[in-house]
Formats: structure tokens, C-alpha cells, sequence
């Protein structure tokens, strides 16, 4: 994991991470503006690629929004996302994914 400055002025992220079966893999990415800019897109593409159970409620909806967005009708997927975004993530907001108990999921 570094973030480094390029010839050209550019900040450049590349990332070493281990996918789903355990293979270490790499990711480049050349085009960010500024540091800052760089060190949040490997923050991202990190909690992504990680699948933790420590990871926040929101990030879990949008991996799981992207999963099953090709697998459903568009409108379904209107349907889960209005769903989600209005009833459950509100209330799941500021909780992580391991802070949540059956009861919290009853209420």
C-alpha cells in the first residue's frame, strides 16, 4: 500500500491485497489530483476488497446493492434500494456489521 506523486504531478495509489481465496493481487490507480484524494480511494477499495465483518452497515449496502444489481430486474432493484436506503439504513447507520444483533434486527 503506498501512495506516491508521479512525474507528471499526478498522485498515483497502488494497493497489494489478498481477494476472497486468499491470492495477493494488486491494484494501480494514476489519476487523483491530489493526496488526499489518493489515500481515500485506498481507504475504499481496502474496506471493499476486505469483506470484513468490522466493516460499516452503509459500506455492506452498497457492496451488496452492486452484487445484485446484474441479477435482478431494474425495478426490483429501484424497489430493494428505496427499501434499504428509507427503512434500514437509517436505523443501521452508525453500526458496524458485527455490532448487530438479532434484537436490533426485530425492532
Amino acid at each position: 500500500m503506498s501512495v506516491y506523486k508521479n512525474k507528471n504531478g499526478k498522485w498515483t495509489a497502488f494497493i497489494r491485497y489478498k481477494d476472497w481465496q486468499g491470492k495477493s493481487r494488486a491494484k494501480k490507480k494514476e489519476t487523483f489530483k491530489t493526496r488526499r484524494e489518493a489515500l481515500e480511494f485506498e481507504r475504499d477499495f481496502l474496506q471493499k476488497k476486505t469483506r470484513d465483518v468490522t466493516m460499516g452497515f452503509p459500506t455492506f449496502v452498497e457492496q451488496y446493492l452492486e452484487d445484485v444489481k446484474p441479477r435482478i430486474k431494474y425495478n426490483t432493484y429501484l424497489d430493494k434500494k428505496y427499501i434499504i436506503e428509507t427503512k434500514i439504513l437509517p436505523y443501521f447507520e452508525n453500526k458496524g456489521l458485527s455490532e448487530i444483533s438479532g434484537t436490533d434486527i426485530i425492532q
